[in-house]
């Protein structure tokens, strides 16, 4: 195995740098997409399921596009073909979702969008593992948390900021109407997202693989499943560690779920008094925006905190502290009365979004073997995403059933999950960092 050489600041600022352009992708995504399928026609309880693509594309293809990249060497490298591909498709995806006639239209470019997304976010992560040596992991997934704050702050008040600060606004919202301030954030958000990419796939080098290796990938039979073959033979060997994180994870993004699909509806009648149709509507989609923005930046900012305070606490206790801070957050967005007060409940989530984005990693990884980090990384990924597809397909009907459609219910169920995230972050088992090196 190469020696793997120290980067400097700017090296490892190039490399991450794509992700502001992911992350932006994703932040005009969450932010606007139940707005997007209320504008063009959809109910509160078709939205959640119109949500599926997200999730089940992330259960597809993160697994398979990690296992991909690593049998995978050609002149732009290990990762970066993929990277580079996935903003590509990523980019034109973004360019035709405001222009949808249907709200099925729209759902359909979301599985685009949302694939094409896990295809170059999976391999980047991958990337600064194997570029960094161990002692500059840390400082390399920081700056990733970084871009991901900053790049979901602006994505997400880009609306708002388009239609408060530019004057671009849409005659009528609703009615198979895209407010105009949407158009453009999406149209921004595409050039971002591969101009971003794009400055890290030419400015990155990635470490050739030696001569041994090299052989090996040349030599390698075809796999005729696909990848799925190894990852359903490791499934039996995971760590208890990535059990009992998946059990966390599962209750964490069961919340953050009802945040993205329900929060636009919640504030659109409950505090915005809003019908279809109505300048109140489009005013409660951009505060929605506007609010998104705010946990990002929340995150952005509490991402040093973690850096400083996380070596004297620990990731647990402190993965614990954020966790029941964001269901603090989630449990009084029903209670406020007024826009701005929102913030306070954002804010709270924010915490626990710089939490959720690097705590649990940093709790799974000397867990694992070395030779199997990445598929492994890969498959903990579906830890997020499962629980996600099962959102998808029931919390509507919940909504329906026991709380009579009222979409502000999602936000009560997420924080109690938060709530449970919370208690079961303290059972998570002590490990020690005693990680060894396996062949693969």
């Amino acid at each position: 195995m190469k020696n793997k050489p120290v980067l400097s600041f700017w090296q490892i600022w190039n490399m991450s740098f794509g992700f502001f352009g992911i992350q932006f992708g994703w932040g005009l995504q969450m932010a606007n997409m139940s707005a997007i399928y209320s504008y063009l026609g959809a109910r509160p309880g078709q939205i959640a399921m119109l949500w599926l693509a997200a999730p089940v594309t992330g259960v597809i293809i993160q697994p398979l596009i990690g296992q991909a990249s690593d049998r995978t060497w050609t002149r732009l490298g290990r990762r970066r073909p993929y990277i580079l591909v996935g903003a590509i498709l990523a980019s034109l995806a973004l360019l035709l979702m405001p222009n949808s006639p249907t709200f099925w239209v729209a759902a359909g470019l979301l599985w685009v969008l949302d694939g094409t997304i896990n295809a170059s976010m999976q391999p980047f992560r991958a990337m600064v593992a194997d570029n960094l040596p161990e002692e500059q992991n840390s400082q390399g997934f920081a700056i990733q948390s970084l871009f991901i704050g900053l790049g979901g702050t602006i994505a997400s008040a880009l609306p708002w900021m388009m239609t408060n600060w530019f004057g671009i606004v849409a005659e009528k919202a609703g009615q198979g109407h895209i407010p105009s301030s949407v158009t453009f954030s999406f149209y921004i958000g595409a050039v971002v997202f591969i101009g971003a990419v794009l400055w890290t796939v030419f400015s990155t080098k990635e470490i050739a693989p030696d001569e041994s290796e090299l052989s090996s990938l040349k030599n390698r039979k075809f796999d005729w499943t696909l990848g799925l073959g190894e990852i359903f033979r490791l499934t039996g060997h995971l760590p208890r560690r990535m059990w009992e994180l998946g059990l966390v994870q599962f209750f964490t993004w069961i919340g953050m779920f009802c945040l993205w699909v329900y929060f636009s509806p919640s504030i659109a009648g409950h505090i915005f008094h809003a019908n279809e149709g109505t300048v109140e509507m489009e005013t409660s989609g951009t505060w929605a925006g506007f609010c998104f923005a705010m946990y990002n930046a929340v995150c952005f900012a509490f991402s040093f905190v973690l850096i400083k305070v996380t070596k004297y606490t620990g990731p647990k206790l402190m993965h614990t502290l954020c966790l029941a801070i964001g269901a603090a957050g989630l449990l009084t967005i029903p209670l406020m009365t007024g826009k701005y007060e929102l913030l306070f409940s954002m804010a709270c989530i924010g915490i626990a979004w710089a939490s959720i984005l690097s705590m649990p990693y940093a709790m799974l990884t000397p867990a694992l073997p070395a030779g199997k980090l990445g598929v492994m990384m890969g498959m903990f990924n579906l830890f997020i995403v499962i629980p996600q597809v099962i959102a998808s397909g029931l919390l509507g009907k919940v909504l329906e059933v026991f709380f009579a459609g009222n979409p502000m219910s999602a936000m009560v169920i997420g924080g109690v999950c938060f709530g449970i995230a919370a208690l079961m972050t303290l059972f998570v088992v002590s490990y020690k960092h005693t990680r060894t090196v396996t062949a693969t």
